[in-house]
């Protein structure tokens, strides 16, 4: 192969002399299959002339210790392709050391930037079939508009000043029928680089600047970058050691697993498919899901007798769940900027509409569509155990696992964006079927719930309950929606409806409450009566035991609510500096630590982090201190500065906490920390004066 490319650059010179004298669509002279009767615009005499390579910087300001990302577009003229990073030859398509791989070169002027070039993330290859005289044979090549993705990172020591980054790129191109000569190929170990080497390549100018002049900087352009996998760069700075992409074709890193697939091959898109069905059924796990689990048990069990009717049940709610997940997946795949499924919640009117449909079914499951309303109404009843109601109901739980999914998820966004949209579709319609089997294995299997009341006031007691606990949810989703809406920044957005959610619960606790009572009004040890307790439970053998129980756990429930309520609207013991480019510029130039915090309300993982971890003893005690700026950034709404800022500091997703010193150094970037991370960050930025 070397002697072949070394005889292409010396004689790609002639090239002019040949288009020059050669007929329109003659044969011309080759040379291995190197057709150098090129077509007539040419302009390097090589395959540059039917590729255009860009050069696109993810920002053209960093601070130290931070990251940028380079889009490196490849734009392939019609009909026309490049090698793959590691190309698959076969046996058919002749010797593998004639193909030259397309490679990225990326040099810095000085030791300001370290281009990663191990953790190059490639455009995923498209198939072609190549004819010759026996059977048609496949091969994958990049073609279209390709886009290659290098992070560069910025050491911790890093000087202010500017920084030059020079890219080349070595590739061939390829018709169905003839290759134009490669680029210019870099020299060998040993060898000095040839002039036509050092002329080439396109120049990135890039600065170095303080933490306060990079948030007011420029972003890149969205759609250049929406499917570059972010968290690449925390497993560089994590230490981890570059992957060999020659032999993984993909990284998937969710759920707390990692691994490489090929999804090219059937058996690795099966794993891969399995793995993001066993994501979605963990997603039944999480606290935001948990709690509404029993409804659905409730109608199927109400139903179970019918066992047709059952499964109709069953197979709307699982239509529900994986409807939502395709259109998450389909969000991915088409529409630019779009990386987490969360994102859908800064919107206030997303939010606001998931709010009243909640509403909707928790005002049918509570009894309240007992009053004829117009017949309309009833065609899309929103009473779990109906069929349209079931759909709903999969839809919601579905949507209601979203604010839970950053340590879930995160991973499998990012990773998604970069695949087709084939294989993006069916890997969340996986999600959507894990996450719905339970509701399948219980609607093929209703024995399972045999325990659970069917008819009478004790099972519609218990739907009323649950019922005012989705109405809470409701109004949490509505508030939070209107807060977003009417938020200013960068005032904090308002936390006044925590209270009516808290009302709604403790309506749920004491309506437990006075039922439990007025059911056990009368239960006299009969005959007649016991047998009426087997058949529907509704009213206990041992009335004082079940008033007893029953109460404890309505005022409990009660309690709960006025107490996250009282939690979730004490803004703790942090005094916070609310963002504005202004304020953290102004922090920096006093040489503070600053903290950055980036939440939003419908972030119930920021919450949590923020109440156990940033509440605690240790870690507000460091914030109050005189040299410490912490610094809180709400994206509830159209918080616009705060969005230029997360992605300034290279991420899409929240919960995200930074740590940076006063010489302006990043020390320290997580989505989930512990309090003795977060003391450590703080106290070894302290040290790192300007």
């Amino acid at each position: 192969m070397l002697i072949l490319n070394r005889f292409l650059a010396a004689t790609a010179v002639l090239a002019s002399v040949a288009t020059a004298t050669a007929e329109p669509g003659g044969g011309g002279f080759g040379f291995g299959g190197i057709d150098l009767n090129q077509p007539s615009a040419q302009q390097f005499h090589d395959s540059r002339d039917r590729v255009q390579i860009e050069v696109v910087p993810s920002r053209t300001s960093v601070a130290a210790g931070g990251d940028l990302v380079l889009a490196v577009v490849f734009d392939q003229q019609p009909t026309w392709h490049v090698h793959t990073n590691a190309p698959e030859v076969p046996e058919a398509l002749g010797d593998p050391e004639d193909y030259i791989p397309t490679a990225i070169h990326v040099s810095a002027s000085n030791h300001r930037l370290v281009p990663e070039l191990g953790w190059i993330q490639w455009p995923t290859p498209h198939e072609i079939i190549v004819k010759f005289a026996g059977p048609d044979v496949p091969y994958k090549v990049f073609e279209g508009r390709a886009i290659a993705y290098v992070p560069v990172t910025v050491p911790h020591d890093a000087t202010i000043g500017d920084v030059t980054l020079t890219v080349r790129t070595v590739f061939q191109a390829c018709d169905p029928t003839n290759c134009l000569a490669p680029t210019p190929e870099p020299p060998l170990p040993g060898e000095d680089p040839s002039q036509r080497w050092l002329d080439y390549g396109i120049s990135v100018p890039i600065s170095v600047v303080s933490m306060a002049d990079l948030a007011g900087s420029a972003s890149a352009v969205e759609s250049d970058f929406s499917q570059f996998d972010g968290s690449v760069i925390g497993r560089i700075r994590g230490g981890e050691a570059a992957p060999d992409l020659s032999d993984i074709d993909v990284e998937f890193n969710a759920f707390g697993l990692e691994f490489g697939l090929d999804t090219d091959s059937r058996l690795g898109l099966l794993l891969l498919l399995i793995v993001a069905a066993l994501g979605g059924f963990l997603l039944n796990l999480t606290p935001c899901v948990l709690p509404v689990i029993p409804l659905k048990i409730m109608a199927i069990s109400s139903s179970a007798g019918n066992r047709g009717r059952t499964l109709l049940l069953g197979a709307a709610m699982s239509l529900g769940v994986i409807g939502f997940w395709i259109g998450i997946g389909l969000s991915i795949a088409l529409l630019t900027g779009f990386t987490a499924s969360n994102q859908l919640f800064q919107y206030p009117l997303f939010t606001i509409a998931i709010g009243l449909i909640i509403a909707g079914m928790a005002v049918g499951m509570c009894g309240l569509f007992s009053v004829r309303l117009p017949s309309a109404v009833y065609m899309v009843s929103p009473r779990h155990d109906t069929l349209a109601g079931s759909f709903l109901f999969g839809i919601m739980t579905a949507v209601l696992a979203t604010p839970c999914t950053a340590p879930f998820m995160g991973a499998a966004m990012a990773w998604a964006a970069t695949e087709s949209p084939n294989v993006t579709l069916i890997t969340f319609a996986a999600i959507g079927i894990g996450m719905s089997m339970p509701y399948m294995v219980l609607a093929a299997f209703p024995s399972l719930t045999d325990k659970m009341p069917k008819a009478g006031p004790a099972s519609e007691l218990i739907k009323q309950v649950m019922g005012l606990l989705m109405l809470a949810a409701a109004t949490y989703f509505v508030g939070v929606g209107l807060s977003g809406m009417l938020a200013e920044p960068p005032a904090p957005p308002s936390r006044l409806y925590f209270w009516f959610v808290a009302a709604v619960v403790v309506l749920a606790g004491l309506w437990l409450i006075v039922r439990t009572w007025q059911l056990t009004a009368h239960s006299a040890p009969t005959h007649e009566m016991e047998h009426h307790e087997r058949t529907d439970f509704s009213l206990p053998r041992h009335a004082i035991g079940w008033r007893t129980s029953m109460t404890t756990l309505g005022g409990l429930v009660a309690v709960l609510g006025v107490a996250l309520a009282v939690i979730l609207t004490d803004h703790g013991p942090i005094k916070w500096t609310w963002y504005t480019p202004a304020k953290l510029e102004q922090a920096m130039n006093d040489g503070q630590v600053v903290v950055l915090e980036f939440t939003a309300e419908w972030c119930l993982n920021c919450k949590a982090l923020e109440t156990t971890v940033l509440h605690s003893d240790g870690v507000s005690s460091l914030l109050a201190e005189p040299w410490v700026t912490p610094i809180k950034i709400d994206l509830t709404g159209n918080n616009t500065q705060g969005n230029d800022m997360l992605q300034a500091v290279g991420r899409h997703q929240i919960p995200l906490l930074v740590v940076i010193a006063p010489n302006g150094e990043e020390v320290f970037k997580e989505d989930f920390y512990t309090i003795g991370q977060v003391v450590e960050a703080i106290n070894a930025a302290r040290v790192m004066t300007k």
